[in-house]
C-alpha cells in the first residue's frame, strides 16, 4: 500500500508508514543545513527518504520576502519512498513570507510550528499579510503551535556570549532539535557534525550545540498539548549492505570515477560554474588521488573545448552544465562528433529558456539533447531517474563515450542534482570492466585514422604516437584516412556512419522492461528522469485499485532500446508525464507512430502523485 504521506490523507496516525516534513524560511535561515542534517539523523534512524531542496533564484532575497523563501522537504518512513511526498504533514515556519508561500501545500489538519517572534508587523508587511495569521483564525483548517523560537534561542546561547545576529543564526539549530525529539532522533550525529564544522571557533560550536539541545529539551519537557507528540517511525526494511545518503550531484561525480577505471583511464573535467550543475565540479575536486584533473575555465565554451582536447590526448574528457550552457557547448560538441572523440556532457537540466527558472526543475532540454545541434550529428543520450541511478547511468555514459568514440549526453535536472535519497554502497567487482586499447601501431593494410571496428568506432591514437599521425578538425573527413574532404559521396557516406553508429548503441542496451505491471493492457506510463518516483508510486496506487495500468521508465533516449516500439504498441493507451510541453511524446509518436498523449507540467515543481493518479483515472474512465 502506498503511505499515508504519499496517499495524503488523514492525520499523522500514533505510527505512520511514512511522514512529509518541510522547513521554510529566508534563504539566509540555514533551512537547507537543516534539512540535510534532518536527513542525515533520518538516514542513520534506518528510514527510506527522499528529499527535495527548494531554493530561491536570488543569491540574497531582501530578508523576510515573499521570493526570499528557501524551503526543504523530506518524506521519510518505513516503507519504500519514491517521492519527496505530495503534501507535508508538518510545515516549519521561520517566518511570515515562509508561511505565505508554504501553508497551501500543508495538507489539511497538518501541523504548522511557527515561529512568532518573527511575525511583527515589519515581516507581515513583507509577506503583505494585512493581519496576523496565527492570530486572526484564518489557518483554522490546520493544527497550529506557534512559539517564539528567536527568544528561545536567544536565551539558549546568552552564556557564550555572542552578538544578537550571531546568536540568531542557531534559530535553526533549535529548531533541528525540536524536530529530533519529534519524530525520536538521535542527537549525537549532529553535535559531531558541529564540533567538526565549527573545530576553529569552538565556541560558535558549543552555542549552535545549546541551540540544539534547548530545542530538544522544550519538546521533551514543555508538556505541550493537542498537536504536539512524539512519533517514531521503525526503521525500513533493507537488503544487508553498506548505505549510505546521496544527491544526484555525488552520485554523478562517483560514477564518472568509477567509469574512468573501469575504463583504465584519467579523467579530465573541464566545467563552468553554472547552476544547478556547479555541484559536479566541486566533487570532483575532491577526488584527484583517482585520476580526476578538474579545471574551471573562464566560460562554457572553454570548458568544452579543454575536455575535447583532453579525449584528444587521450584522457577521457568531461564536461557539465545546465540547458544556457549546453547551448553554448553545441559547436563543440559538433567538433566533439566530426573528429570522434570519446566526451560525456552532463545536463543537469532547469527551467529555461534563457535564465528562466535558474533554482527550479524541468526537463525541457530532451529535443536540445537528442536534436541540437547544427548539421546532422547525432550522439548518445542517457537519463537518470533518481539520485541513486545517477551513479550507474554515468558509468554507462563513459562505457559508450569510449567504445563508441564518441560524445554522450547525460540528463539529470534540478530536482535530482539537488535531491538526497538512501544508496547501496555497491560492490565495484560486479561491474564489468571495458578497459581502453589506444592504438600504437599501424594495422594490417597500414594505418586508418577513420578505419572502422565492429561498433563502427575509429582507433583511440595518442597525439605522438609514432608513425600515426593524422589530420583531425572540424571539417568533413574522408572515408578511412580522414583527409579533408569535400566530395558529396564522401560526406553522404560519412554521414550516414557516424548515424549508424550511434543507432548501433542500441545494439549493447539491454531491452526496454515494464516497471511496474504487464507487458500490453489498457494503459502505459511511460515517463523518463526524475517522473519516475511519482509516476511509480501513482500506478502502485491505480493497480491496487485493479485499474490495467503499467509503469514503463526510459533510460535510453537516444538510441531507444530496440523492442520499445513493440512493447508501446501492445497497450491501448500511452500517456507521457512529463516537465515539459511533450518532448519525450514527440519523441515517441516519430520514432513508433504510437498515439503518446502528453501530460505536462512547467512549473519549476516535480509532478505530485495526485497529479498523475487524476490523469490515470481520466483516462481510464
Amino acid at each position: 500500500m502506498a503511505s499515508a504521506a504519499e496517499v495524503n490523507t488523514g492525520k499523522i496516525d500514533a505510527v505512520p508508514e511514512a511522514v512529509v516534513v518541510r522547513f521554510a524560511g529566508d534563504s539566509g535561515d540555514g533551512m537547507q543545513l537543516t534539512g540535510g542534517q534532518f536527513t542525515l539523523s533520518t538516514a542513520l534512524s534506518g528510514n527510506d527518504l527522499a528529499t527535495f531542496p527548494d531554493f530561491p533564484a536570488e543569491i540574497r532575497a531582501p530578508q523576510g520576502t515573499l521570493f526570499g523563501v528557501s524551503a526543504f522537504q523530506i518524506n521519510f518512513g518505513s516503507r519504500e519512498i519514491n517521492t519527496a511526498g505530495d503534501q507535508p504533514d508538518v510545515l516549519v515556519a521561520m517566518n511570515p513570507a515562509a508561511l505565505k508561500t508554504n501553508v497551501e501545500a500543508l495538507k489539511p489538519g497538518g501541523l504548522i510550528i511557527a515561529d512568532s517572534g518573527e511575525f511583527g508587523k515589519r515581516n507581515l508587511d513583507k509577506a503583505k499579510y494585512e493581519n496576523n495569521p496565527l492570530e486572526d483564525g484564518s489557518l483554522a483548517k490546520w493544527q497550529l503551535l506557534s512559539f517564539d523560537i528567536s527568544q528561545l534561542t536567544l536565551d539558549a546561547v546568552k552564556p557564550f556570549g555572542l552578538g544578537n545576529k550571531e546568536a540568531l543564526r542557531c534559530k535553526n539549530m533549535w529548531t533541528l532539535g525540536l524536530a529530533l525529539w519529534m519524530f525520536d532522533r538521535e542527537r549525537q550525529p549532529i553535535v559531531d557534525w558541529l564540533n567538526q564544522k565549527f573545530a576553529k571557533k569552538p565556541e560558535i560550536a558549543e552555542a549552535n550545540i545549546a541551540a540544539l539541545n534547548a530545542g530538544h529539551a522544550y519538546g521533551e519537557t514543555a508538556e505541550l498539548s493537542g498537536p504536539m507528540q512524539k512519533v517514531h517511525i521503525p526503521a525500513a526494511p533493507s537488503e544487508p549492505g553498506l548505505y549510505r545518503t546521496i544527491t544526484g550531484a555525488e552520485a554523478i561525480s562517483l560514477g564518472l570515477v568509477a567509469g574512468t577505471h573501469l575504463a583504465d583511464l584519467p579523467m579530465f573535467f573541464g566545467g563552468y560554474p553554472i547552476t544547478p550543475a556547479s555541484a559536479i565540479l566541486h566533487h570532483l575536486a575532491r577526488y584527484k588521488e583517482y585520476g580526476v584533473t578538474t579545471f574551471q575555465a573562464e566560460d562554457e565554451i572553454a570548458a568544452i573545448a579543454s575536455a575535447i582536447g583532453a579525449s584528444y590526448s587521450g584522457s577521457l574528457g568531461v564536461t557539465s552544465s545546465s540547458g544556457p550552457g549546453i547551448a553554448l557547448k553545441g559547436e563543440a560538441m559538433g567538433l566533439a562528433i566530426m573528429t570522434e572523440l570519446p566526451l560525456v556532457v552532463v545536463n543537469s537540466q532547469r527551467g529555461g529558456p534563457s535564465t528562466g527558472l535558474p533554482t527550479k526543475t524541468e526537463q525541457s532540454d530532451l529535443y536540445q539533447a537528442v536534436y541540437g545541434r547544427n548539421g546532422d550529428a547525432p550522439m548518445p543520450v542517457i537519463a537518470a531517474r533518481s539520485p541513486a541511478d545517477a551513479f550507474d547511468c554515468a558509468i554507462e555514459a563513459v562505457r559508450i563515450a569510449v567504445q563508441y568514440m564518441t560524445p554522450v549526453m547525460l540528463l539529470t535536472d534540478g530536482y535530482i542534482a539537488n535531491a538526497a535519497e538512501p544508496w547501496a554502497v555497491p560492490d565495484m567487482s560486479d561491474y564489468k570492466a571495458f578497459p581502453v586499447q589506444h592504438l600504437t601501431e599501424a594495422q594490417d593494410g597500414g594505418f586508418k585514422p577513420y578505419g572502422r571496428d565492429e561498433k563502427l568506432a575509429r582507433p583511440w591514437v595518442k597525439p605522438g604516437t609514432p608513425d600515426l599521425m593524422h589530420r583531425i578538425g572540424g571539417i568533413e573527413k574522408a572515408v578511412d584516412t580522414g583527409h579533408i574532404d569535400y566530395a558529396p559521396e564522401n560526406h553522404q557516406e560519412m554521414t550516414e556512419i557516424r548515424r549508424d553508429k550511434v543507432m548501433g548503441v542500441a545494439e549493447s542496451i539491454d531491452d526496454q522492461q515494464v516497471d511496474l505491471g504487464d507487458a500490453g493492457g489498457k494503459l502505459a506510463i511511460v515517463g523518463w528522469g526524475s517522473t519516475y518516483g511519482p509516476i511509480h508510486q501513482a500506478v502502485r496506487r491505480a493497480r491496487e485499485a485493479d485499474h490495467n495500468v503499467s509503469h514503463i521508465h526510459i533510460r535510453n533516449i537516444w538510441p531507444m532500446p530496440k523492442n520499445l516500439g513493440e512493447l508501446l504498441k501492445s497497450y491501448e493507451k500511452v500517456l507521457v508525464p512529463e516537465m515539459n510541453t511533450g518532448q519525450l511524446k514527440t519523441l515517441l509518436r516519430d520514432q513508433f507512430l504510437v498515439d503518446a498523449q502528453p501530460l505536462n507540467k512547467t512549473s519549476g515543481q516535480p509532478f505530485l502523485i495526485a497529479e498523475i493518479l487524476a490523469a490515470i483515472e481520466e483516462n481510464l474512465a
